[in-house]
């Protein structure tokens, strides 16, 4: 639960952050940073029949998804001049979200298979949708190693799950997995390889 709701705050305050880049409104901040918090779960649960989904059921969500974009819009100023703060809030919150979303399927007895899919399912798209919402190119799209450190964490996760490891252990080194290649894909410039097709000259 712990790892839900840091998940859902840190989101929150991405996309107060991308919003404020783009110089929207108060409206428009407020929603992108509710949609960034909730986009991910809720897709999650209605692909797994889950009803109401989850931040409906449990009003705490709103209260916490406030209290990450009031803090972010009170401290902005001191967050945009932290060199790459919303990467390392989207990267926390890629992290996070992953292991809520494959305990959650693999809880409701999905194939393993199928609960990867709904980890990253999670923790990229509430970033998608406000990437689109404020007219960038989605992360997800990027060459960036994003969702492919969503998948490998999520193995990484189903290995140790196998193996007996203690389940706070297992997240904590999951989590771990995800946001460090993902730190380290940016660092060493690791990207996916572009699938290109040839021009109508050739």
């Amino acid at each position: 639960m712990f790892l839900d709701y840091l998940g859902t705050m840190v989101f929150a305050m991405s996309g107060v952050l991308t919003a404020a880049e783009k110089r929207l409104d108060l409206f428009g901040i407020m929603f992108i940073g509710v949609v960034t918090a909730i986009g991910g779960g809720t897709t999650r649960d209605l692909l797994l029949g889950i009803t109401p989904v989850t931040w409906i059921d449990e009003p705490m969500y709103l209260y916490l998804i406030l209290v990450g974009i009031f803090f972010a819009m009170i401290f902005r100023n001191i967050l945009a001049s932290l060199r790459r703060t919303l990467f390392l809030f989207d990267t926390i919150g890629i992290g996070v979200f992953t292991i809520i979303g494959l305990e959650k399927a693999l809880n409701l007895g999905v194939h393993p298979g199928v609960a990867v899919l709904m980890g990253v399912t999670s923790a990229v798209v509430g970033g998608v949708i406000r990437d689109a919402l404020t007219n960038d190119v989605p992360l997800i799209f990027h060459r960036e190693v994003y969702a492919t450190a969503c998948i490998l964490g999520a193995l990484v996760y189903l290995i140790l799950r196998q193996l007996g490891v203690d389940p706070a252990l297992n997240q904590m080194l999951t989590a771990g997995v995800i946001i460090a290649t993902r730190l380290l894909s940016i660092h060493f410039n690791w990207s996916m390889p572009i699938l290109s097709m040839p021009s109508k000259e050739d």
